[in-house]
């Protein structure tokens, strides 16, 4: 534990310097590092996908930075520090761990989850969906708002029951394709197809997500092999040239 906190004092120390003797440091805002912080969080999410343990160490420093950079920020202008804002969190993490630190009962990861969001409520929260980030990328958001709503019973008894309602909205999809009812209900249509396969992703146990990054991945993978190995220009090449090409690919490991 020693250890930890000295390490953690030298990044505060280090802060420190930085936002007194560095250029670049001394001029940055709230404001400036945002697109930076959201950067390095997608950096660290490439890294967890890869499974390098290295580089996730190192983005985890890079984001911890940059908590401590905003934390400094506010020291500066009297609104709080790193200290308050530890406390915070450490505070909130016992009171919405009464299974733990108080005599509730819990019977597995469910009721954690569930009482997580009515302790959350009982805090003056207006909404179980109030804690999703507005900014949040769109497969992502709507996957957390399906699992908190969850928790209040908002929920298909099983996963045949979406699956039909993902049945439901893809023909409904292709009507609206097949009419004339314009663009926007197209996309609209298109929209329910795919929150209800986000809602399907969770009864199956797949995080959505993660699944299409992994699909772009392999995808990206398989058209460079295309571009690597075509014989010719890729515009002068047909369809059928290139699928050769692309399951040559596929069993490529």
């Amino acid at each position: 534990m020693q250890e930890k906190l000295k390490a953690f004092g030298e990044l505060l120390e280090i802060m420190d310097e930085l936002r007194e003797k560095c250029p670049w440091d001394k001029v940055q805002t709230n404001e400036s590092l945002r697109n930076l912080t959201i950067e390095e969080t997608y950096e660290l999410a490439d890294a967890i996908l890869d499974k390098d343990p290295e580089n996730i160490k190192e983005e985890l420093g890079d984001l911890m930075l940059h908590l401590v950079f905003y934390s400094k920020i506010a020291e500066e202008k009297g609104q709080f520090d790193v200290a308050e804002v530890l406390t915070t969190v450490n505070e909130k993490l016992i009171r919405r761990h009464p299974h733990i630190y108080s005599t509730t009962k819990v019977s597995g990861e469910e009721d954690v989850k569930r009482n997580w969001e009515r302790i959350k409520q009982a805090e003056g929260k207006k909404s179980i969906l109030s804690g999703v980030p507005s900014s949040m990328p769109a497969m992502i958001k709507a996957y957390r708002m399906q699992e908190k709503t969850k928790q209040v019973g908002f929920e298909w008894e099983n996963r045949d029951q979406v699956w039909e309602k993902v049945e439901e909205e893809m023909q409904e999809l292709k009507e609206v394709v097949d009419g004339s009812e314009g663009q926007s209900r197209i996309e609209e249509e298109f929209g329910d197809v795919l929150f209800s396969m986000i809602n399907y992703a969770r009864y199956v146990g797949v995080d959505p997500e993660t699944a299409l990054e992994k699909v772009n991945r392999k995808f990206k993978k398989r058209f460079e092999y295309i571009e690597e190995h075509a014989p010719k220009d890729l515009e002068e090449m047909s369809l059928e040239e290139m699928d050769v090409l692309w399951n040559e690919a596929k069993t490529k490991r």
